[in-house]
């Protein structure tokens, strides 16, 4: 972000949400995708219902709410069961975890949701590498909550968390002064490449943190745009054939700005991720 129900396969390397490749050793693919709704924001908000159905027409079997639809969450789970969808985590702000924390996640625990990550940090909350000091003990603090809830609590990162700041990077200084029992990350593969990262040297050096992605993928333009997954420059591949060192879990679609019909994106970028064996 510019910022369900079926059974959870295992990967051959230990994550969930791929299917084991056969005994002679043939690719795994991914048994279940999901999509981060932000995708189709506009049509969601019209039509929230109909929206689903489209989702889970197409394919997609988990979603990944940035803000809910109206209703209780009773109705809003009931909503996602009727079109073969369920909701592992959602998106909040970071004053929510401060603010309103203890009402979010049990709404969040009644919709069937196992994570709640915050999506970005402001700009004014991030100037110094003090600040993102206080931020990793404001996490920890959400943490602890979302644990008394049966929740884990992750956090979304863009691109400006691998800018150095004060000789560090944020990132880094967040993943090390969080405990990760309590913190976890959603890493978003098109803001950490464009960052200049590459996600494979995150999985090896903190290996177990990454339950969540955000698959999304980057055209060859030097202005490095949201492209179609599958149509762009970031090896998937590569990527995900070191679920089990990463500990992904879930793989969400989104692709934040789309040239024509995000639903249209979405079946392409389906298709394709459907299709992969890594």
């Amino acid at each position: 972000m510019r910022a369900g129900g079926v059974a959870l396969g295992a990967c051959r390397f230990g994550a969930k949400g791929a299917e084991k490749g056969a005994a002679d050793g043939s690719a795994a693919r991914l048994d279940r995708i999901g999509i981060q709704l932000y995708t189709v924001r506009q049509q969601f908000a019209r039509d929230p219902e109909a929206t689903l159905a489209r989702l889970g027409e197409i394919g997609f079997r988990e979603v990944e709410f940035a803000g809910y639809p109206p209703g209780n969450p009773q109705a809003i789970r009931g909503m996602l069961e009727r079109h073969g969808l369920r909701a592992p985590s959602s998106h909040v702000a970071l004053r929510t975890a401060d603010a309103d924390w203890e009402r979010t996640l049990d709404q969040a625990a009644q919709i069937g949701q196992r994570h709640v990550v915050v999506a970005s940090v402001a700009p004014s909350e991030r100037q110094t590498a003090d600040d993102w000091k206080r931020i990793a003990a404001r996490f920890n603090q959400a943490g602890h909550a979302a644990r008394r809830h049966g929740m884990q609590f992750c956090y979304h990162n863009h691109d400006f968390e691998f800018v150095p700041l004060d000789g560090v990077i944020p990132y880094d200084l967040l993943l090390a002064e969080t405990d990760p029992r309590l913190v976890q990350l959603e890493l978003d593969l098109f803001w950490i490449t464009k960052g200049g990262k590459d996600p494979l040297e995150y999985f090896a050096k903190w290996p177990g943190r990454f339950p969540l992605v955000h698959v999304k993928d980057m055209d060859a333009s030097p202005g490095r745009f949201f492209a179609d997954v599958g149509t762009g420059v970031i090896d998937f591949r590569r990527i995900f054939r070191q679920a089990g060192q990463a500990g992904i879990q879930h793989y969400f679609y989104e692709q934040d700005e789309t040239p024509g019909s995000p639903l249209d994106s979405a079946k392409a970028s389906y298709e394709y991720l459907r299709g992969l064996r890594f």
